[in-house]
């Protein structure tokens, strides 16, 4: 049987990641802060006969990601694929940006992301065999200012799935990455309410509609759109891709 840890998993898109993964099969360890989420996604998981292992840990904690790649090897002997999907973002007006919000920021997004990836490396090149998928976004290639620290959060993700990849090729490790757009998640939903606000948009309906017009395909991405995508990657996808940024964002991040 695979293994996968998937962060991020009591909600959103890290749920629907993890389900997918054990409809096909694959045992799923879930890490995240929510244990009331963690018990929803592990329900889902159990309704399909599935295999779990719950992580109730902040990834931010020191040593909480090599404690995390640790657990996943002592209960199952191994492990196969690593979805790096937790995150946080918020938005903060330019010239109010606080250290509290950045430190935040990087911590979960940069950080936790870069020290999950080396642990699972270590144990993914004494087998020589992992791949590894982490989230970006399009706001990487974008100027926000008033979403600075996000921004510069998912530009440094990509500029660790590439050092990844190119560190851990050598033992025959796949580290790539999937950038989604805009998704129905309670994130995203908290998101543009604040960047309606802080932008003075009063009609909050008419702010995100104008939002989703911008997409080319004219629409919203749905959860299990991209979770395919990031499954694709993890199990479907050729040998040789890696170092990759795949775009499932409907054109939004078009380079």
């Amino acid at each position: 049987m695979k293994t996968a840890l998937v962060t991020g998993g009591a909600t959103g898109l890290g749920r629907e990641v993890a389900v997918k993964l054990a409809e096909r099969g694959v045992a799923v360890a879930l890490a995240d802060m929510s244990e009331a989420g963690l018990r929803g996604t592990a329900e889902q998981i159990a309704a399909i006969s599935g295999t779990h292992y719950e992580l109730p840990m902040d990834l931010t904690a020191p040593g909480a990601p090599e404690r995390v790649i640790d657990a996943c090897c002592a209960k199952w002997g191994q492990l196969d694929m690593v979805v790096n999907n937790a995150a946080f973002g918020a938005i903060e007006p330019f010239f109010e940006s606080s250290a509290e919000l950045w430190h935040k920021t990087l911590a979960i997004n940069v950080t936790a992301l870069a020290l999950l990836t080396v642990a699972a490396g270590r144990v993914m090149r004494e087998r020589r065999s992992g791949r590894i998928v982490n989230l970006t976004s399009p706001a990487a290639r974008m100027a926000l200012p008033n979403y600075a620290a996000y921004a510069a959060s998912k530009a440094a993700v990509d500029s660790m799935t590439r050092a990844s990849a190119i560190a851990l090729a050598p033992f025959g490790v796949l580290v790539n990455s999937v950038s989604p757009g805009m998704m129905d998640t309670e994130m995203q939903r908290t998101t543009e309410i604040r960047l309606a606000e802080v932008e003075n948009r009063a009609d909050v309906e008419v702010f995100l509609e104008e939002r989703t017009r911008r997409v080319p395909l004219g629409r919203r991405a749905q959860i299990a759109e991209v979770a395919d995508v990031v499954v694709w990657l993890l199990l479907d996808a050729p040998s040789y891709i890696t170092a990759a940024r795949l775009n499932a964002s409907g054109g939004l991040d078009k380079d």
